[in-house]
């Protein structure tokens, strides 16, 4: 019995099962972990009424948001059935259920980490650093494990179901969770930057009161808006980048390789490997004796990436053998692992380029922060430029990339080092939830009038809160760029090796409105935000004047009605950019044809990642610039400069939080669309 039990495990058989059993252990993990949040002491009887305050306003906005999702997708879902088959409409339900549940319950654990992470830091930094980045840590491994049991799970039925393209059914898993990416990010970005950017103008520059002081009628919404922002909206974008880059990888696989089933079940061995390597990850996250916060959480993703490049090795020759035809050429297998570690060195230097031009640490900030003497325009001068020039180094990061790993293994190399940026996710996501995790907290700390010495640990927590979310976005820019080429290159494979030929005017006019859409998304992105944000610089003037007194604390400000405000005018204002990379590319693929649809997605990938990458890294440099500025710099608090700091900071805020992230999202969902409706093209 023991040597059937050792034949087996030593066959490829039992990797059909590895995937979604290592899913399984990373969602065991997030329940674990949610048990051992709940269980921290969560503070005073002030401190829980703050933190339920900002709980049943992330709840009722989140609860409304999906109530619309529903209703679209049950539109949508009807239509795929109707147009294409019930196959891939159930891989749609599957994608955006899932995905739902990983941003949901993340969500809600991170709402109830915050307080905790406030009450910790009685116990010192080490302490409160634990709880929030184990709070992060279950939005992340939900993420990771939920993406892998929705592509893994779902193949497996297809396959024995004997469905005749179980690959392209798989599609409809990707668009599934594209659907609550783009409203999440979109949605939870006008409410988060329309609270903070509103609450900024009137409370810091016009009533001279600090962020997060409870006067501030907004302060509530700002706290809400982190958590459907960047808890929610996060988990949703990596979730879809993480389903997508792994569903456009296998059905290239079966494009592009022949003589060896194996090959489809490569990549998701790759990244259950990484669910395993990333739960050990997490618990190697220590502040050591120096208190470096930033290496603590260094750490852990290196042991995560050492670990995961071990694994990797071994497995591909097992599960590949020694050669591989990929093109109709013969190409060795262990060009993959390459490949799949090109992904995660691209990962891992993506990182410290993000790191140079958003920290204080650096020039590109000091610089933005300098030109905030001279005033306001200087101030976003400076900002528009270092966004601009931002977007250098990452671009050639990239494209070295992609020519190293085509020469490893043509466009199958480009996917395999797309999954390989992939095995981080679990982490990434970790590091970017904690962000709003120490900002709650921080502003618990705040308004419960927590002693100097709490707020100092939060303060703490919550820079480098700052600085782990702009990585995420950097990392999440990479694997967007990368994941939408794939995606093209399964749309020209499908449709026989489609060539857009630049002589073609049909392909030209094709790339000119494929760059367009990038670019009125996002402005219709931040034309939201600014809205959003002026109906709250309404209501908070209203209530200073016409609730005195706030302002001596005999009154209380009404935060109910901000919340109230934003929710709606999120909700409203998110229609017409989510719809627009459904749209267009239907339109265009059925008026002008396949080769113009060609065009779009080229065109919309490359404008797409660049306003991406400078909105995303700007948006970070300002933000950080007023932060140098708090600290003491140029006059500190109050100073002419810091006023002019946070004129540029409530330019970055929707730049970095609302439009850049979400153009990522928006290149990957066009080119899904166009997977999608290539069989009746």
């Amino acid at each position: 019995m023991l040597d059937d039990l050792f034949s087996f495990l030593l066959s490829v058989h039992w990797m059909m099962f590895f995937a979604p059993v290592a899913a399984l252990c990373a969602i065991v993990y997030g329940f674990i972990s949610i048990r051992w949040i709940n269980k921290q002491p969560a503070g005073n009887e002030q401190m829980q009424a703050i933190a339920a305050a900002i709980q049943e306003g992330a709840k009722a906005y989140l609860s409304r948001q999906y109530q619309i999702i529903a209703l679209v997708g049950t539109i949508l879902l009807a239509m795929i059935a109707y147009f294409l088959n019930w196959e891939t409409a159930g891989g749609f339900f599957i994608g955006a259920a899932l995905s739902a549940m990983a941003g949901f319950i993340g969500m809600n654990i991170s709402l109830r980490a915050n307080v905790r992470t406030a009450q910790a830091a009685y116990q010192g930094t080490d302490q409160a650093f634990w709880v929030a980045i184990r709070g992060g840590s279950i939005t992340g491994m939900l993420v990771a494990g939920l993406g892998l049991l929705a592509v893994s799970g779902y193949y497996e039925i297809l396959r024995l179901s004997d469905v005749p393209d179980p690959l392209h059914a798989m599609t409809g898993v990707a668009f599934g969770a594209s659907l609550i990416a783009i409203f999440a990010r979109l949605g939870g970005g006008i409410f988060t930057k329309g609270a903070d950017v509103g609450a900024d103008l009137v409370g810091k520059v016009e009533a001279g009161i600090p962020e997060d002081d409870p006067r501030n009628p907004a302060v509530i919404a700002d706290n809400v808006g982190d958590n459907v922002g960047d808890c929610a909206g996060m988990g949703a974008d990596l979730f879809e980048s993480y389903t997508a880059s792994l569903i456009a990888t296998m059905i290239l696989s079966s494009l592009l390789v022949t003589g060896n089933h194996n090959i489809t079940l490569y990549p998701l061995a790759l990244v259950g490997i990484s669910i395993l390597t990333s739960i050990i990850g997490i618990f190697y996250i220590k502040i050591g004796r120096d208190g470096n916060i930033i290496y603590a959480l260094y750490r852990g993703m290196i042991v995560c990436a050492v670990l995961t490049a071990l694994i990797y090795y071994p497995v591909t020759e097992w599960l590949l053998g020694e050669t591989l035809i990929i093109q109709g050429k013969i190409v060795p297998s262990i060009n993959l692992f390459y490949a799949a570690l090109v992904g995660l060195g691209l990962m891992g230097a993506l990182m410290p380029v993000t790191v140079y031009y958003t920290s204080s640490a650096y020039a590109p900030v000091r610089y933005i922060a300098k030109a905030s003497t001279t005033g306001h325009g200087t101030n976003v001068i400076a900002g528009l430029s270092v966004s601009m020039k931002a977007t250098a180094a990452p671009v050639m990061l990239i494209c070295a990339s992609m020519w190293l790993t085509y020469q490893l293994a043509g466009l199958f190399g480009i996917a395999i080092a797309s999954v390989g940026m992939l095995s981080l996710t679990g982490l990434i996501v970790a590091m970017d939830a904690y962000g709003p995790i120490t900002d709650n907290a921080g502003g618990i700390a705040e308004m419960a009038k927590l002693p100097p010495e709490i707020r100092k640990i939060t303060d703490a927590l919550d820079a480098i809160g700052n600085t782990t979310k702009a990585v995420t976005k950097g990392a999440d820019m990479g694997s967007a760029g990368l994941a939408a080429l794939v995606l093209f290159s399964d749309y020209t494979t499908q449709l026989g090796g489609l060539v857009c030929d630049l002589g073609d005017i049909r392909v030209i006019i094709g790339l000119l409105l494929g760059a367009l859409i990038p670019y009125v998304f996002a402005a219709l992105a931040m034309e939201a935000v600014g809205k959003a944000a002026g109906d709250i610089v309404d209501e908070v003037r209203r209530q200073f004047k016409e609730i005195p007194g706030i302002m001596n604390n005999t009154a209380k400000p009404d935060y109910s009605r901000a919340v109230d405000i934003l929710t709606i005018s999120a909700l409203k204002k998110m229609w017409v950019p989510s719809l627009l990379p459904v749209g267009v590319p239907i339109l265009v693929g059925f008026t002008l044809g396949k080769e113009a649809l060609g065009g779009v997605l080229i065109g919309a990938i490359v404008s797409g990642l660049y306003l991406a990458i400078s909105m995303t890294v700007g948006g970070g440099a300002f933000d950080n610039a007023k932060k140098y500025i708090e600290a003491g710099h140029y006059g500190g608090k109050g100073s002419p400069a810091h006023k002019a700091s946070i004129t540029g900071d409530t330019v970055g805020d929707p730049y970095k939080d609302t439009a850049g992230p979400a153009v990522n999202i928006n290149i990957k969902m066009i080119n899904i669309v166009a997977l999608l409706i290539a069989p009746l093209l």
